[in-house]
């Protein structure tokens, strides 16, 4: 075999892999299965993707390398014929609110080249037809579509006094800053209510005066009166606000409308008065992709020819991956991890470059199984045009399309790391790893369902795209909530029965921590308990205990590794010669319980800690990690290190003893392997029989034909969709 057609990796021991060695055929699709945390983000991510980003930032300049992301040489002996990798992963495409599905893609682009050509009445250059532009932007919103006005009521308690705390908005509150140099600097009577104000102290209060107010401030540099609403829109709300990013504190505060002069197209008036076929560019945005492409391949203008033709192909390949439902003027911090990366994918079919190596995580994501085979199909179109596709997928749909398949186990964390097969999928089927069973195993049809107490109803729900819809949904049952992608699912169930029941729990698909010095131990609250058990038995400052407080190694501050800043070169990592990567101060390692330090105790898995502490409050958070699956985790590993499979159980894991809670889970089998699926079930079981409702919206059919209840939604996605399709048991759905 030429070696040059294989990537070569040996004796990685990145993570948890155990000096694995093995050769990834080029210009194929390869997968890599396993079960969570069994190593296979280690491999992928950490070692191929890492190490030909580190060489390609190599071949700039240093000036150019110091401005680019650092990263470190992965722990492996040989790592031979990479490619430039593209990374298509999970994260959100975010931006602003100028950022849209549009400009992402750069059809808007081809969309404003159109009209710049055979858009009459003529008006000028593509340039002209950018929100983006001065002067094609809307005078009054600046080109975002909509105005961001402070809600002022919300600001004020108008029956207290400013010394009585009237302001409510905590940033402007009493004792702040600007309460004590502006509102109590002696321009108003702090001890006159609100609303005895006269409609000049009022307007004063909000917005100041015509003429400036110097304030009485000394000794600091001199200043005007700034009126409450007027300092808010200045310090919160710029042009190029970006909704999406605002805290929860801002949002309380501010109302949103659409811009009353280009009623939210965020054009100008000249720019929207030239069409096509009778439509402006806005509206041409406004429209769902399989309408547009039907519009776009109706212009017959030779002069357009080949802009429609690029129109139409792009268009297309949005169709083809399942986003058909989707507009160019949707802004793109509001779409979903699925469809960011499927957005991606997209884009790099675009490209002409050939040899590359792209890298998929979990693109399956999102999708209800009749959408995976254009999935499918793009990810083998991607690898015809000559480049490296590697997918880390747990899908059977996917894995069964895959030209070479590697299977990392055979459990997780330190009881995976291993390669326990590679090659095609007959071998699979044949091999006794777990994925090569569960290949060939489908949950059963559930037939005996339980029967709900009584049901919570959503009422003529019609926000996006449902059709005024009246659903129940059952109590102290499992109901799986299902339907193609932009069907309504999230927005009935997050947006619509959250607002009408805000006690619901959601547990999402968001990151629990980022920091390092986040762990399970302090996620679940047990740290506490364990300081205090060493503080009590020691007799010392419980503070010692923790390494974000005075027990912290004096040379590290607690996070058991230091950087080194090399100026051009990489930052180097490594770990603390004080305290040796355990991250205390010698002498709390001195103090123990039962012959263990701190240290050791973070150095414990879960399965180790249930066995060693014996007090109730611990011991019951231990049991929780270890039911839903997350034995193997040590209680100080960084949560930031955590997949998303493993994120997901640790927040549920908090929720598993409770009882008589509505629980909502978004695709809970995120990042889980077939076999995990079994210990979801019996979690989400588990909670039920505890008396709880538990709301799942999930595609995963495994999911579903064990579900007490179903909810699909459709027919399609988008304007198609909004309606229910099917409510029942699985028994009589399509699932069985």
């Amino acid at each position: 075999m030429n070696e040059q057609k294989n990537i070569i990796l040996q004796h990685v021991k990145e993570n948890n892999l155990k000096d694995v060695s093995l050769q990834i055929p080029k210009q194929t699709l390869t997968v890599f299965t396993g079960v969570s945390g069994s190593g296979k983000s280690s491999i992928v991510f950490d070692t191929i993707s890492k190490e030909a980003q580190r060489q390609l930032n190599q071949t700039f300049s240093a000036y150019i390398q110091n401005r680019l992301p650092k990263h470190s040489h992965p722990d492996a002996q040989t790592i031979k014929n990479l490619s430039p990798a593209v990374v298509i992963d999970q994260k959100r495409l975010g931006g602003g609110s100028r950022s849209t599905l549009g400009t992402v893609t750069d059809i808007y682009t081809l969309l404003r080249l159109l009209f710049s050509r055979i858009g009459e009445p003529f008006i000028g250059e593509s340039e002209i037809f950018s929100f983006n532009n001065p002067e094609g932007m809307c005078p009054d919103c600046h080109g975002i579509g909509y105005q961001v006005e402070p809600y002022v009521d919300k600001f004020f308690d108008m029956t207290k006094s400013l010394s009585e705390g009237a302001i409510l908005f905590s940033t402007f509150s009493l004792g702040t800053w600007y309460s004590n140099k502006h509102l109590m600097s002696g321009i108003f009577n702090t001890d006159k209510k609100l609303m005895n104000y006269t409609d000049e102290e009022w307007q004063t209060l909000l917005y100041g005066t015509n003429q400036k107010i110097p304030l009485p401030i000394e000794n600091e540099p001199f200043k005007y009166f700034e009126g409450v609403i007027d300092r808010f829109k200045r310090m919160h709300l710029k042009s190029n606000i970006n909704i999406s990013h605002l805290s929860k504190n801002i949002e309380k505060y501010i109302s949103l409308t659409h811009c009353s002069t280009c009623h939210g197209s965020r054009l100008s008036q000249k720019v929207l008065k030239c069409k096509i076929n009778r439509g402006n560019i806005a509206q041409f945005s406004n429209m769902e992709i399989l309408e547009l492409i039907a519009v776009i391949n109706n212009i017959h203008d030779p002069i357009a020819k080949s802009i429609v033709a690029e129109l139409s192909d792009r268009l297309q390949n949005l169709i083809d991956i399942g986003l058909y439902y989707l507009t160019l003027n949707r802004e793109t911090s509001s779409l979903s991890g699925g469809e960011s990366q499927r957005i991606k994918m997209v884009r790099n079919l675009n490209s002409s470059l050939i040899d590359m190596i792209y890298i998929f995580d979990e693109p399956s994501i999102g999708l209800h199984p009749h959408e995976v085979s254009k999935l499918n199909h793009m990810l083998q179109k991607i690898r015809d045009k000559g480049n490296t596709v590697i997918v880390v997928e747990h899908d059977r749909d996917v894995i069964g399309i895959a030209d070479y398949i590697i299977d990392v186990g055979p459990g997780a964390g330190t009881n995976g790391g291993e390669i326990v097969y590679e090659g095609d999928l007959d071998g699979l089927y044949k091999s006794d790893t777990l994925t090569g069973k569960y290949m060939k195993i489908a949950q059963p049809i559930k037939k005996l369902t339980r029967n709900p107490k009584y049901k919570l109803t959503i009422g003529k729900a019609s926000k996006h795209n449902l059709k005024n819809i009246t659903v129940q949904i059952p109590c102290n049952i499992l109901t799986a909530v299902t339907g193609f992608s932009g069907s309504g699912k999230s927005t009935l169930i997050l947006d619509e029965f959250v607002t009408r029941y805000p006690e619901a729990i959601i547990i999402d698909q968001k990151a629990v921590g980022t920091s390092i010095r986040s762990n399970p131990a302090t996620y679940t609250g047990i740290m506490d308990s364990i300081r205090g058990l060493f503080a009590g038995i020691n007799q010392v400052s419980k503070s010692l205990f923790s390494f974000n407080s005075k027990g912290a190694c004096p040379k590290c501050k607690g996070t058991g590794v230091i950087y080194t800043d090399m100026a051009f070169l990489d930052t180097i990592k490594t770990t603390c010669d004080v305290c040796h990567g355990n991250r205390f101060k010698e002498e709390v390692l001195k103090y123990k319980i039962d012959n263990k330090s701190i240290a050791d105790i973070l150095d414990m898995t879960v399965l180790e800690a249930l066995a060693f502490f014996n007090e109730s409050e611990i011991h019951k958070s231990l049991q929780s990690l270890s039911d839903v699956g997350l034995n193997y985790l040590t209680l100080g590993q960084p949560l930031s290190t955590l997949s998303g499979g493993e994120c997901q159980r640790i927040k549920l894991a908090k929720e598993l003893h409770k009882k008589g809670n509505i629980y909502i889970l978004d695709e809970p089998t995120t990042g889980l392997h077939m076999s995990d699926i079994d210990k979801l079930l019996k979690i989400l079981n588990n909670l039920v029989d505890h008396g709880s409702t538990v709301v799942v919206i999930e595609h995963n059919t495994d999911i579903i034909r064990q579900a007490d209840w179903i909810i699909e939604l459709g027919p399609e996605g988008g304007r198609n969709g909004g309606k229910v399709i099917f409510e029942g048991k699985p028994m009589d759905s399509n699932y069985r």
